[in-house]
């Protein structure tokens, strides 16, 4: 048995219409013209697909493209196809609007609906269109209409105590009911002239024309050497050589350590540990302006891991995360969760916003190292809208790395998302507390059959200084939070429990 799908042609109308009076016994007056059929080949071949069986016509479907605000969700059928001029059909259109959908009786047990669902949903997508919309008839209800209003067969439908061989196949295909149209197709004795507005949103809709090649983001991780430096110029340099290499490979975003800057605490090695943080700090407007040229020159989005700043008025010390926009815009981010050791030996303070950044990539998160163990911080940037989180680190030993790096993978996997992580490696002689490093940058997943078997994207060699530069797809997220095995954000019992910001 040879299955195709193609696009149906004037030349196939012979059968059609034997096929549409198989299908419609009870409608046989009502076939489509070749008349029609010529012009809605003509004006919108990609949009009238058929699917033959060794051969022979088997299924059909037709459609044309509207621009839906013109007519909203109270309108009939001969409304929505000009009175069957199709006259309506604007290319430049936003919804694909079904018409017709019939099997052949002899070919049911075949599922030949699902396949030609399956290709307008794939026709949306290529158009890049809002949506399928359709007016679906119900031709049970005339079973149950004596008892049962078209809105409360609709509900019994939906929940499986009703089955209606129409509307139960658009459900399962994933079509959402809208409401009721009365009146829709007159001639639709068994529907009593009811249908149903159904509609499939295509997720991957953007006002961008390019969303399909738009969605893929290069991330590009520095894995940081830590090395002495003779003077912030070679400091700069070390800096600009990362930068320009993801700038060669066109990475959207660079993603530097936390704190990657102390090799510069070693000329204030003999103050205490504060004090030469403090020091430090007095560079670290001087580095973020270098960065945001290095941005706009290499036409990257630069995280610059993060750097210690000093609040002369509440004599506070801050670990902080700069995003370097390539447009010139700088952003911050103030580490919220400050380890025992950042307290003990510089006295640092927790910031208190939370907030996702908008880029020219989308909606993007930043913590810092130990902020990634709280899941509670990562959930309110997911239910902000952010699709990548990224998590400059730094961490001295491997169990302190573990903590993290199985932490940042967690939060991949519960917010749907894309978790990279990066920071420093190798040891820093003569500068206190920054002795030993360890490190391994990644990029981790969620965890279903779009992504990688283990959830890892990416991953570098432990403890080396290298880049990893790793592509992610957004359009992975939007059809696993859709049709993912697991559904994870939409699934939680919020009449239970919530996670809010105050």
């Amino acid at each position: 048995m040879q299955i195709d799908t193609r696009n149906l042609t004037l030349q196939d109308y012979n059968e059609l219409a034997e096929t549409m009076k198989r299908a419609y016994p009870q409608m046989s007056e009502s076939i489509w013209s070749k008349k029609s059929i010529e012009k809605l080949t003509k004006m919108f071949p990609n949009g009238q697909i058929c699917i033959t069986v060794d051969g022979k016509l088997a299924a059909v479907a037709l459609s044309i493209i509207v621009n839906y605000d013109e007519f909203g969700d109270d309108h009939t059928y001969s409304d929505i196809t000009g009175n069957y001029t199709f006259n309506t059909h604007l290319s430049t259109g936003n919804v694909l609007y079904g018409i017709e959908v019939f099997v052949d009786p002899e070919f049911r047990e075949l599922r030949l609906g699902r396949r030609l669902y399956d290709a307008r949903k794939e026709l949306c997508e290529l158009l890049n269109l809002k949506s399928i919309i359709l007016g679906g008839r119900i031709p049970n209800y005339h079973k149950y209409s004596h008892e049962l209003s078209p809105r409360e067969y609709i509900r019994r439908v939906r929940d499986k105590e009703i089955y209606d061989p129409v509307l139960s196949f658009q459900l399962s295909n994933n079509f959402l009911p809208i409401r009721v149209l009365k009146k829709y197709l007159p001639e639709d004795e068994a529907s009593h002239e009811n249908a149903v507005l159904l509609q499939w949103n295509n997720i991957y809709y953007s006002k961008s024309p390019n969303t399909m090649q738009d969605s893929i983001i290069r991330l590009g991780l520095v894995q940081w050497q830590m090395r002495h430096f003779k003077d912030i110029e070679a400091f700069y340099e070390q800096v600009e050589f990362f930068v320009n290499v993801m700038g060669d490979y066109k990475s959207d975003f660079v993603l530097f350590p936390e704190l990657f800057n102390t090799p510069l605490l070693a000329p204030f090695n003999k103050l205490s540990e504060r004090d030469s943080m403090i020091e430090l700090a007095k560079l670290t407007e001087d580095i973020k302006k270098k960065i945001s040229e290095l941005a706009i020159s290499y036409n990257v989005n630069i995280i610059s891991g993060s750097m210690p700043v000093f609040d002369n008025d509440s004599n506070d010390l801050y670990n902080v995360s700069y995003l370097l926009h390539r447009d010139g815009r700088i952003d911050e981010y103030r580490k919220i969760h400050i380890t025992p050791n950042e307290k003990r030996y510089y006295g640092m303070k927790g910031g208190n916003e939370i907030k996702v950044f908008d880029t020219d990539c989308g909606k993007i998160g930043l913590v810092i190292c130990y902020d990634v163990e709280f899941p509670e911080l990562p959930r309110i940037l997911a239910d902000q809208g952010m699709k990548i989180l990224f998590v400059p680190y730094l961490t001295d030993t491997q169990n302190a790395y573990m903590r993290v790096r199985h932490c940042a993978a967690a939060r991949a996997i519960e917010n749907e998302c894309y978790v990279a992580i990066a920071g420093c490696v190798g040891n820093l002689p003569k500068v206190n507390n920054m002795d030993i490093q360890f490190g391994q940058a990644a990029v981790f997943t969620p965890s279903d059959f779009a992504f990688p078997s283990n959830a890892v994207k990416g991953e570098a060699t432990p403890n080396t200084e290298m880049t990893l530069i790793v592509d992610v797809d957004l359009n992975l997220l939007k059809d696993l939070h859709h049709n993912g095995s697991v559904q994870v954000m939409k699934d939680r019992r919020k009449d239970l429990y919530e996670t809010y910001l105050k």
